[in-house]
C-alpha cells in the first residue's frame, strides 16, 4: 500500500469513528473458508442496491486480529444511517450492511466476539475441495511473502509443529496474532466441519448458511438467489459473476500427495453433509 493511500484511509477512518454512532453494523458476515470464493461471492451481492458494502475495504478483520482497537473503529468502515434510509427509500427494502473476513471462521476467539457484538447477524461460509484449498493457500501465501517454504508437501508436514499450542496462545493472548495460525494452516482450515461445528451453538443452525464454492462457479444465479433468500432480501435482477483472485500454479499437485490429504479429509468431508443438505461436490 503506498503512502497516499495509506493517508486516503487513515483520514476516512478518523472521520468514520466521529460519526461511528450514526452508522450501521453489518447484518451479515462472510466468514470464510480463505480461498473458496469469498470475494467473488463478495463482489456478486455488492451489486445489490440493498446490500451495502464497508465504505472502506472489503476485509475489515475486526473480530480475529484487530478487536482491540474497539466498536467505534469497527463501526467506522460501515455507511452511515442516513445514507441507509435513502437506499430503503429508493428501493422499497430495508438495506443490509456486510463485510468479509474469511479469517473469522478459522479464528478461535471470532465466533464468540461476532455473537456477543452482533446478536442476530447471519453467517455465511463457503467451502470447497479441501485439497484444492490447501494448495491455492499455499500458493497464495508464498506470493504474498508470508510463507518461506516453496514444497506444499514440505509446508503440509511442517503444519502441526506450527501450529502447536497457537489457539491456546491465543485464547491466553486475546489481542496477539499468530503467524502460522494465520498464514500456515493447510490442513487445518480444510477441517471445515469442527469450525461449523464451534459456531453452531453460538448461532444456531438456522442462522449459518454453507455454501459448495464449487456449485456457487457451476451455477451462480442458482447459489446466488439461495443466499438472497436466505438473508431475506429480494431479488433486483443478476449480478455480473466473475472470479477473482485465482492464482497460477507452478506445478501440479502429485497424484500421490493428492490422494493421501483426500483420505486425510474424508471424515471432515462427510461430516459436512449435514450442512450443505447432501455431499460435498468434491465427493
Amino acid at each position: 500500500m503506498n503512502a497516499m493511500k495509506r493517508s486516503v484511509l487513515s483520514v476516512s477512518r478518523t472521520a468514520g469513528r466521529l460519526t461511528s454512532a450514526r452508522r450501521v453494523l453489518p447484518s451479515f458476515l462472510i466468514v470464510g473458508a480463505q480461498r473458496c470464493g469469498t470475494t467473488s461471492l463478495y463482489r456478486a451481492l455488492a451489486q445489490h442496491p440493498l446490500l451495502l458494502k464497508p465504505v472502506l475495504h472489503k476485509g475489515v478483520h475486526y473480530f480475529d486480529i484487530a478487536y482491540d482497537r474497539g466498536p467505534d473503529w469497527y463501526r467506522a468502515h460501515f455507511p452511515l444511517t442516513v445514507g441507509a434510509a435513502l437506499v430503503r427509500r429508493r428501493y422499497g427494502g430495508r438495506p443490509l450492511a456486510f463485510e468479509s473476513s474469511p479469517y473469522y471462521l478459522f479464528h478461535p476467539l471470532a465466533g464468540e466476539r461476532i455473537a456477543r457484538d452482533l446478536p442476530g447477524v447471519k453467517l455465511v461460509v463457503l467451502v470447497r475441495d479441501p485439497v484444492e484449498r490447501a494448495f491455492s493457500a499455499h500458493a497464495h501465501e508464498l506470493a504474498r511473502g508470508f510463507e518461506t517454504e516453496p514444497s506444499f508437501e514440505y509446508a503440509v508436514e511442517l503444519e502441526c509443529a506450527r501450529l502447536a499450542g497457537a489457539e491456546e496462545f491465543l485464547r491466553a493472548h486475546p489481542h496477539a496474532v499468530h503467524h502460522s495460525h494465520r498464514h500456515h494452516a493447510y490442513l487445518a482450515r480444510g477441517r471445515y466441519a469442527e469450525q461449523l461445528d464451534r459456531l453452531e451453538p453460538l448461532f444456531g443452525r438456522e442462522r449459518i448458511l454453507v455454501v459448495d464454492s464449487h456449485r456457487f462457479f457451476a451455477h451462480p444465479q442458482a447459489v446466488y438467489e439461495e443466499v438472497l433468500d436466505f438473508l431475506g432480501v429480494p431479488p433486483m435482477g443478476y449480478p455480473l459473476f466473475e472470479r477473482y483472485n485465482g492464482r497460477p500454479r507452478p506445478r501440479p499437485l502429485p497424484e500421490s500427495l493428492r490422494q493421501a490429504l483426500m483420505d486425510h479429509f474424508e471424515v471432515y468431508d462427510t461430516q459436512l453433509v449435514r450442512w450443505l443438505g447432501g455431499d460435498p461436490s468434491w465427493r
